[in-house]
Parts: structure tokens; sequence; C-alpha cells
């Protein structure tokens, strides 16, 4: 192992791995945590370093993923397989951070962008039989992993109190954003005020459905597994629903610089609401149909809104890669936002079209 850094290599041998270490190297692209893929001789492993700075209760959040990979496995679902520790542990606590294992599930990818639209049908029935498997969980178990982590309202104050700091000096560079956001206040509190009074039901979601954290089989395509469980607390389907439409239907990657190229694709909405209504039609009620293009808007401008801010605050969350990376993701947000807004009444005769349509007839 004389090649692989030794801090990696002392992290690796702590865990209950198969074989020896060959090689570790970086993978991925996540904004959050630190991976890696670990090569032994005998099988693949990913390997994490955990952002204890946003997720600071790192034993309540690997019980959380313990306690709902538990329950999947239980009902045949194939998951994310946790590796202890040599103590038995599910992660590894020490000077260099905190660390957990998962077996590689082989034979999968995922994707950025949205191939063609029956993937992102299988995608949507993906995370709607997601949530319906979690139905039967006691969602009173899952301890909150970042507070009020969807509640746009609670985003849209610390937007403006990053806003009035302005602590980098960068407000000028990005004053359409900032008005923009502003302009958006009334729309804010709709899905919070719904939790609150009951007219939206309170569910366990996965609260980050973007399309690359579904592992599709490499042959068949086909949807095998849901990862990327860190954020899975108590929410609204609302919110699931709307960060897989922000992020795949979009034609474009989240940190496109070039506009022209961002777009909305109202077909895309259309096969994602077919999968995701077809698994959840059952128990889906009205007020939640009738709300699923908001959610889309909503978590477009919530998550555009958090880029914003993160480029205000000198870019202390979201990973970047550049100066403007965050304020290239906002934009991006922003335009997706506008082509919702004008495509309204079409995705509202989408969701109708889907909630009206035989049960067989929604592919």
């Amino acid at each position: 192992m004389a090649d692989i850094d030794v801090t990696l290599a002392s992290v690796a041998s702590r865990f209950q791995l198969e074989g020896t270490v060959e090689t570790i190297e970086p993978y991925g692209d996540g904004h959050i945590n630190v991976t890696y893929l670990v090569v032994t001789s005998q099988r693949r492993y990913i390997l994490q370093k955990m952002n204890t700075a946003i997720f600071p209760d790192t034993a309540n959040l690997m019980r959380n993923i313990e306690l709902v990979t538990a329950f999947l496995r239980e009902q045949g679902q194939e998951t994310l397989d946790i590796v202890p520790t040599a103590t038995g542990a599910s992660y590894l606590q020490d000077d260099s951070g905190a660390w957990r294992v998962y077996r590689f599930i082989e034979d999968t990818i995922s994707y950025n962008l949205v191939p063609d639209a029956d993937v992102f049908r299988d995608a949507g029935a993906a995370f709607g039989s997601f949530q319906n498997r979690l139905a039967g969980f006691d969602a009173s178990q899952l301890t909150e992993t970042i507070a009020r982590f969807h509640d746009t309202p609670n985003r849209f104050n610390a937007f403006k109190a990053a806003l009035a700091a302005d602590t980098q000096s960068r407000a000028a560079t990005c004053r359409p954003e900032i008005d923009f956001y502003l302009e958006h206040a009334d729309v804010y509190p709709t899905i919070v005020i719904g939790l609150g009074n009951g007219s939206i039901p309170l569910r366990v979601t996965h609260n980050d459905t973007k399309l690359n954290n579904i592992l599709m089989d490499a042959g068949t395509h086909k949807a095998r597994a849901i990862i990327d469980l860190d954020t899975v607390m108590p929410g609204s389907m609302l919110y699931d629903f709307g960060d897989s439409i922000r992020f795949g239907a979009s034609t474009a990657l989240e940190d496109e610089p070039d506009l022209s190229k961002v777009h909305f694709s109202t077909d895309l909405f259309r096969a994602y609401t077919e999968g995701f209504v077809g698994e959840l039609r059952h128990s889906i009620t009205n007020r939640e149909a009738e709300l699923l293009p908001l959610g889309a808007r909503m978590m477009t401008l919530e998550c555009g809104m958090r880029f914003l801010t993160d480029y205000l605050s000198g870019d202390t969350y979201f990973a970047t890669k550049y100066p403007e990376h965050n304020l290239v993701r906002c934009r991006t947000q922003i335009q997706l936002v506008r082509e919702m807004e004008q495509k309204a009444a079409e995705t509202n005769a989408i969701v109708d079209a889907v909630m009206s349509a035989p049960a067989q007839e929604v592919r």
C-alpha cells in the first residue's frame, strides 16, 4: 500500500473489509461528503469522510440509516449495506474525522442528466416506491439530521441575513439574482403552512432526490437502489417530487454557465409524474397532487436561494471549484423557475391527466 495515502490506509484498515486493500482513489462528485473508492483483492467499497460541520450529530445520522436500510432490506429492497468497523460500530470517529464504509453496489450506473424519458419515468417510480415502502415505518424513530432542512421561509431568512451581512462584498455582483428571490417571498410559506395545518400529510421522505442518487442496473437501466440517505427524515412528498424535477427535468447540468442550454422539459416532467404517481396513486391526496407543479418550483427556488446564500457567505456549505461556482448554480435554478412559471398551465394539465388516467394506463 506504498502509494496509498497513509491516513486513508489507516482508516480503511479499521473496517471489516474483505481482502487486502490495493487502491484508494477519489470517487464521484458529491457536494457534501468526501468519497473514495476502495479496491481490495476481493471486492470494492465506498469509503466516505462525513461532513460533520453540516451533519454534527453523526451517531443519530448513522442510526437513521441503519434503521431505514434494515427496514427496506426486510421488504426485499436492495439498499445501502453498511460495513462495520473492527469493533462492530457503524462508523469510525478519530482525530482525522468521521468515516463510514458501504459495500459497492456492482453493475450499476447513475446519471447526472436524464438520457431519455423512460429512464426518468423509472426514476419517478423508484422514489414513489421508496416512499410507499417506508409508509409502514415509524417516522418517530428518526432524528432530524438537518433542522428545518426544507423549511423554505427559514431558508429565506438565512438568505436575507447573508445579504445584510454581505461578508464577502459580493452582493453588488448579483443584484438581479437577489431581486428575483426577494420578489418571490409570498410563495415560500405554502408547503410549511400545509404541513402545519394538516392539509399536506407528513411522510418519511428522502429529501435529496436528485437523479444521481438512484443506482440503475447497468444492463436493464431499471432502478435498483436509492442512495445518499443522510437526509431521510419526516417531510412532504412535494419535497421529494420537486427536487427530482428540479434536477432531472433540466436539459443541462446544475452548474451549466451557458443559460441558453438550460431549459425545463415538460416531456420529462410528464414522464416522472407518470412514474411517481403510478406508485403512489392509491395514497396521494388531492391536495398533494394539486401542488406537485408548485413543489417543483418551490424546490428549485429553494435550492437556487441556498446557492446564492452560500455565494454571499463565502462558499461555506457547497463545494466549489471556482469563485463564481455557486452563483452559476443559482442562475441555472432561476432560469428553470422562470420556465416552470411560463409552463404552469401545461404542468397542471399533465398532473390532472395522470391522476385521472386508469392505473394500467399510467406508464
